[in-house]
């Protein structure tokens, strides 16, 4: 059974950074893409950024500059370092892990990013 196990949210003032951490267990799968989306409230999950098997790592436009995406493949285990972080980024953080085959996506449980202002 796969679980992604996520840690590292919590609640941060502006201008602060926090580090978040997904590892994936169970996977009997070759991993393509390990990312990490957000959901704040009313609105709808948005991918923050992403890293394929190529090493291409892809972010969203507001987090450019801010947030750095990294991954251990021995150990499946993603990374989202966070830095000068803002109150627009308060969300709900979700880990996500896609193999090559269709049905191979999941998640994790989503941690709670809180930035004050």
């Amino acid at each position: 059974q796969v679980q992604l196990v996520e840690s590292g949210g919590g609640l941060v003032q502006a201008g602060g950074s926090l580090r978040l951490s997904c590892a994936a267990s169970g996977i009997s799968f070759n991993i393509n893409v390990m990312g990490w989306y957000r959901q704040a409230p009313g609105k709808k999950r948005e991918l923050v950024a992403a890293y394929n098997n190529g090493g291409s790592t892809n972010y969203a436009d507001s987090v450019k500059g801010r947030f750095t995406i990294s991954r251990d493949n021995a150990k499946n285990t993603v990374y989202l370092q966070m830095n000068s972080l803002k109150p627009e980024d308060t969300a709900v953080y979700y880990c996500n892990v896609v193999g090559w085959r269709s049905r191979d996506v999941y998640w994790g449980q989503g941690t709670q990013v809180t930035v004050s202002s």
